[in-house]
Order: C-alpha cells, then sequence, then structure tokens
C-alpha cells in the first residue's frame, strides 16, 4: 500500500479500537496534509465521534482523538504537553529558529509525529508541543539547540499559555471580485492561476476543513489556510478602487 492507503487504514483501525472497546485511541500529531486526509474520511467514520488538538489555538499539527463523552460516558484529558525551551545564558545564546530547535529534536532519535508545532519567542525561546509521554525524555535530553545550552521546563503559568496565543496583523488588499481564489492570490502575492492550482493541490482549508471550492464568498470571521504561507482570518471587504477593485481586509497569522 502506498503511505496515503496506510494512513487511512491506521484511521480506520484507530477508530474502530475506540468503538469496540470504549476507549479513547489517538493519532499521533498529524501535518496539514494528514488532517486533510482524516476529514476525507468524515463519511466512513459517521459513526463515531472525532475531534483534533493541538495545543493551542490554530495549532498546524495536530492529534486526532476518536470518541467523546457522549459516546463513552467519560472524558479524559489530551495525551499532550507544552514545554518551554529557554537558553541557560541568555546574553551568550544564538538566534534560534524552528529548524534549529526541530533538528535538535530529531538528533534525539525523536520521531516526527510525536512532536506537533514549534513556536519560535524572541529569537531564541521556543515552545513544543509534545506527545505527553515524551515529556520527560525532551526535559532530560534537549539541552543544546546549535551552541546554545538550553533548559525546558513545562509550559503551564499563564503567562506561558498566553504567549501561545497567535498574533495577528491587519492586511488590506484589492480583488477583481471577493471571490476565494482571488482573496488567496492577493493574500500571497500570486497570480490567479497559481492560486487555482493550491486549490486542486489539496492546499486550502477553511475552517480547518479541505477546501476545493474556490469561487465561494467568504464570510467574515472566516480562517483559511494557504499550505506553505500561512494562515488568515477573512474581516470583510470595504470601498471599491477608482478602477472598480474592491478592498478586502484580513487578519495574517504571525
Amino acid at each position: 500500500m502506498d503511505e496515503l492507503q496506510i494512513l487511512k487504514a491506521r484511521l480506520l483501525d484507530l477508530a474502530q479500537k475506540a468503538y469496540r472497546q470504549n476507549i479513547y485511541t489517538y493519532t499521533g500529531f498529524l501535518n496539514s496534509s494528514e488532517l486533510a486526509v482524516l476529514y476525507s474520511l468524515h463519511g466512513e467514520l459517521s459513526w463515531i465521534d472525532f475531534e483534533t488538538n493541538g495545543g493551542y489555538e490554530m495549532a498546524e499539527r495536530q492529534m486526532a482523538r476518536f470518541g467523546s463523552p457522549a459516546m463513552f460516558g467519560y472524558d479524559e484529558p489530551w495525551r499532550l504537553s507544552v514545554l518551554k525551551a529557554v537558553p541557560v545564558m541568555e546574553k551568550f545564546a544564538d538566534a534560534l529558529s524552528h529548524r534549529d530547535f526541530l533538528g535538535a529534536l530529531m538528533n534525539l532519535g525523536i520521531e516526527r509525529n510525536v512532536i506537533g508545532d514549534i513556536i519560535i519567542k524572541e529569537g531564541r525561546n521556543a515552545f513544543i508541543v509534545c506527545q505527553e509521554n515524551m515529556t520527560a525524555y525532551i526535559t532530560e535530553h534537549l539541552t543544546k539547540v546549535k551552541h546554545t545550552n538550553i533548559k525546558c521546563l513545562p509550559a503551564n503559568s499563564k503567562e506561558d499559555l498566553n504567549a501561545l496565543k497567535p498574533e495577528l496583523i491587519d492586511i488590506s488588499i484589492t480583488v477583481a471580485a471577493p471571490r476565494f481564489d482571488a482573496i488567496i492570490a492577493g493574500a500571497i502575492k500570486c497570480s490567479r492561476k497559481e492560486a487555482l492550482s493550491l486549490f486542486s493541490a489539496g492546499k486550502i482549508t477553511l475552517n480547518g476543513m479541505p477546501c476545493e471550492r474556490n469561487s465561494i464568498p467568504l464570510k467574515e470571521g472566516d480562517i483559511f489556510s494557504v499550505r506553505g504561507h500561512g494562515k488568515f482570518q477573512y474581516a470583510g471587504s470595504g470601498s471599491e478602487t477608482r478602477k472598480g477593485r474592491i478592498y478586502v481586509h484580513l487578519m495574517q497569522y504571525v
């Protein structure tokens, strides 16, 4: 079987196990393509509840959990944790990127699907979302990133959790018509033809679900993602330019 078929089979097996044994079952962290596969199985999984969680609002990588309190009569905490990685000596710390932290984790022999998003703050600190059973291992062994000695701590203070909230910036674009594909083209500064190819390649999600309907109008508050280009929230359209183009207001997640 190819990777797509293997993933589908794995998801169906987890769903069946949850249903038969009346227990919650979990995937590892799924990327946007894998999440699209999960949502594409919605019809085949209509007999069981499932939801996703990446540890914070609008997470890119998310775990899926099969089952619900309504089905099982009980709930349980999600099996994920958030760690905060900070330099031991901040004044001697390198500038550290997402790639630097991910590389350091992979060098520890950790598989990618046990790690969720890595959120960089202030150019050298990181919040690392991981499966709960990896918390102790990462805390003990992730002690250096590039040439910087670091320490990992549980991110459970109110200040830490607030830092995970996405930051948004206002952007304004003009479009010939307020169609989804035109808004995509304006948001990521590509041609209409290139925007259409993103739809056909399955790289567009709307409110967390894969979307191939390129001509639909958006509603205020809709959140869309373009794989490789980021997330945006549609904040409405405004007046027209002198040439008849329409102003569109967006909020970009940064």
